[in-house]
């Protein structure tokens, strides 16, 4: 039976409990386990509880294999929370270790053997955004439902450039010993974005074999730094030739980033092949060209839109389910600044298409409108537009300084209740 388990902790080594627990959690499983990314959270507290409370929790998912009755595997849960020491305490105190069915295959169910008590679903999944959204990255039809949940969350997308000529960061994973310590500074991220070919206005276009012969290091590199690790950042790859995301893929990525939206025919035959995720991005041109874009006649919005909608129905009627894509509108692509900002300032109008919304906007041209800081120095502004577009129930939000974006959102989130 498929099981979907919570897990949570706020106490001690946060990251080491959750991964003490999902060690125990492969051992239960008749296969192997799957994790959501690690997302940090303000902890739920009554009013008046003590502040000493207010610690923030580690939370994740676990999806497994259970061959037993929900009712066995609470009891196991019960015993793997005392092996990796919880004490039972005060509701909502702070713990070592929290493990909660969330979901058992489709059944409702509801019963009680001596001191446990069962309910599945369980009765706060559709309410707590510490739930729901890393449920909803296993299983994606719930991402409508976390949006709407106070507290969600998006997922954040780190970018690494494994190019000399990127337009903000060109160059600064030139060297293993500058990769192994931007890796090292990375392990509370959710999404690596691993990019070999610049997109930037003036790039030069590389073909598939260049491609990667630049990103198969980088990606034996990632695998071999988070190898035997339960959680780990899912990797994507940023490519727009299929070849190379067949590669990719076979090397054990999670997503693949396409910047043309489908420009290469043959990807949609890697999509069928493969049960990977799929960010589609609208652009005009790649690399970016400033003097092609929208027409200045044309709603944007609109326009991005109704092409979004002609490729996943070309994506649906290729069997491709379409709780696997991702829509990126592509910001800085076919777009003038203006155009730019009216997708950003419109991204409600976005939320309707049945699939998961990404926005990369971090350190782009647009934002010249309001600075005259260089590229590098342009996360402030990005910042700015990252919290706007998190509160407005963006899914995933792809940014350079992806640390620092990371504690920001923490003390907007810690502040915001």
């Amino acid at each position: 039976m498929k099981t979907w388990i919570g897990l949570g902790s706020n106490q001690g080594d946060r990251r080491g409990n959750l991964e003490a627990a999902g060690r125990e959690l492969q051992l239960l499983s008749k296969e192997k386990i799957r994790a959501s990314p690690i997302y940090t959270t303000p902890a739920l507290i009554p009013e008046g509880g003590p502040e000493a409370w207010r610690i923030p929790f580690l939370n994740a998912v676990i999806e497994m294999d259970w061959r037993g009755s929900a009712m066995d595997l609470l009891v196991q849960l019960k015993m793997i929370e005392a092996k990796l020491g919880r004490i039972q305490s005060e509701r909502w105190a702070p713990r070592v270790i929290d493990l909660d069915i969330l979901l058992f295959g489709d059944q409702t169910l509801a019963e009680t053997r001596g001191e446990h008590h069962l309910k599945v679903p369980h009765s706060g999944l559709l309410e707590r955004s510490f739930v729901l959204d890393p449920l909803k990255d296993l299983l994606p039809r719930f991402f409508q439902k976390a949006r709407l949940v106070p507290g969600h969350s998006p997922l954040w997308m780190a970018i690494l450039n494994f190019t000399p000529d990127s337009f903000s960061d060109g160059g600064e994973l030139a060297s293993d010993l500058d990769f192994s310590v931007r890796l090292s500074k990375l392990d509370d991220a959710q999404i690596l974005d691993v990019g070999a070919e610049s997109t930037r206005p003036g790039a030069t276009p590389l073909d598939a074999k260049e491609e990667w012969l630049r990103l198969k290091p980088a990606l034996e590199k990632i695998r071999s730094h988070y190898e035997n690790r339960v959680f780990r950042p899912l990797v994507s790859v940023d490519t727009r030739h299929a070849e190379v995301a067949r590669r990719a893929l076979e090397a054990g990525v999670n997503w693949i980033n396409d910047v043309s939206g489908l420009a290469d025919d043959a990807m949609i035959d890697v999509l069928k092949s493969n049960s990977c995720d799929y960010v589609l991005m609208h652009s005009l041109s790649v690399p970016a060209d400033p003097k092609i874009s929208l027409p200045d006649s044309v709603d944007p919005v609109a326009e991005v839109k109704l092409w979004a909608r002609q490729q996943l129905e070309k994506l649906e009627q290729s069997g491709i389910a379409l709780e696997r894509i991702i829509f990126d509108p592509g910001i800085g692509f076919g777009k003038t600044a203006q155009q730019s900002i009216s997708l950003l300032k419109r991204i409600d109008e976005f939320m309707d298409l049945p699939v998961r919304l990404l926005v990369g906007h971090s350190r782009k041209g647009f934002l010249k409108t309001w600075t005259r800081a260089e590229a590098p120095d342009r996360d402030p502004e990005t910042l700015g537009v990252s919290l706007r577009l998190a509160e407005r129930g963006v899914d995933i939000l792809r940014v350079h300084a992806a640390n620092e974006t990371m504690r920001a959102f923490q003390a907007y989130m810690e502040t915001r209740r």
